[in-house]
């Protein structure tokens, strides 16, 4: 395909989006997506031309996958609070954040939570969850 054709191909699919989204059937399913695509259509075709624009948000899932295995087993009844009460939610949420951040620097999560832990100990400043900049 031309480029010039596959600009025409690519203006087509965007005008025929909205008259999609205008008469969806009538399941649920159908009426979400349809809504979705009136507030975010455009969006739907950035990945195409905009360079370095991933089509699925996998690095995003990979992200937090870990997070939600987590959370479908913490979350049980716990008499000490678990995952439901206000402090264990504070905590998971600081807690996957770190992990998540420290993978996603290739940090060690094991040695950043030593540090962490040993700097509270001291009454000293936790480490920096920041990216080093060279």
């Amino acid at each position: 395909m031309t480029p010039a054709g596959f600009q025409r191909a690519l203006q087509r699919a965007r005008e025929s989006l909205p008259a999609v989204a205008k008469r969806p059937p009538p399941r649920r399913e159908a009426q979400n997506l349809a809504e979705r695509f009136r507030k975010h259509g455009a969006a739907y075709f950035q990945f195409i031309t905009m360079p370095g624009v991933e089509p699925t948000n996998n690095l995003a899932e990979q992200a937090i996958r870990f997070v939600v295995m987590d959370r479908h087993v913490t979350q049980v009844e716990d008499p000490i609070g678990g995952t439901r009460s206000p402090r264990g939610r504070q905590w998971c949420q600081r807690i996957w954040t770190a992990v998540a951040t420290c993978r996603q620097q290739n940090r060690s999560v094991f040695e950043y939570l030593h540090q962490s832990i040993t700097r509270h100990l001291q009454n000293a400043p936790t480490p920096s969850l920041l990216p080093v900049t060279p």
